[in-house]
């Protein structure tokens, strides 16, 4: 028996959201047939829709000062703000976004690098924790901290 294969583009408003479409196929010929009735498949197809996010950071703080080896003090550095925003640039809403940040980081000889003093967000619910015990924070080897561009 003949068979013919298509493709169905379907485009969706971003005004109204459905989570499925429903698909009607039938094929009519003009010869009899015995079975008719296998000439028509409902299609219901659930739908998923891509999200668009844009991931944007931003510092107050471009220049940084590395030390030689031995000469660092475990006093703290200079404050500095980072602000790190998530936008949602298409046009369905998105739920349940979880954004997590790996801090702070270790220098030579285990040295503080980076802590975070306060925390400030907005549309959003930041919790600070301590590494799990399972986490292994990995150490910056002292010929990157050595390495600075001109």
């Amino acid at each position: 028996s003949p068979q013919v294969s298509f493709t169905l583009e379907l485009e969706f408003s971003c005004s109204i959201l459905l989570d499925h479409a429903e698909v009607t196929l039938q094929a009519t010929s003009d010869s009899t047939e015995v079975t008719p009735e296998d000439n028509v498949v409902k299609l219901s197809i659930p739908i998923r829709y891509e999200p668009n996010l844009f991931l944007s950071s931003n510092t107050n703080l471009h220049r940084y000062e590395v030390r030689p080896l031995g000469t660092f003090t475990h006093s703290s550095g200079p404050e500095f703000t980072t602000t790190v925003k998530v936008q949602n640039l298409g046009c369905y809403p998105i739920q349940n976004i979880t954004l997590h940040m790996a801090l702070p980081a270790l220098g030579h000889h285990q040295a503080t690098i980076l802590s975070v003093t306060h925390v400030l967000a907005e549309n959003a619910t930041c919790v600070l924790q301590p590494p799990d015990k399972g986490t292994q924070v990995v150490p910056v080897p002292p010929e990157d901290l050595l390495h600075m561009e001109r």
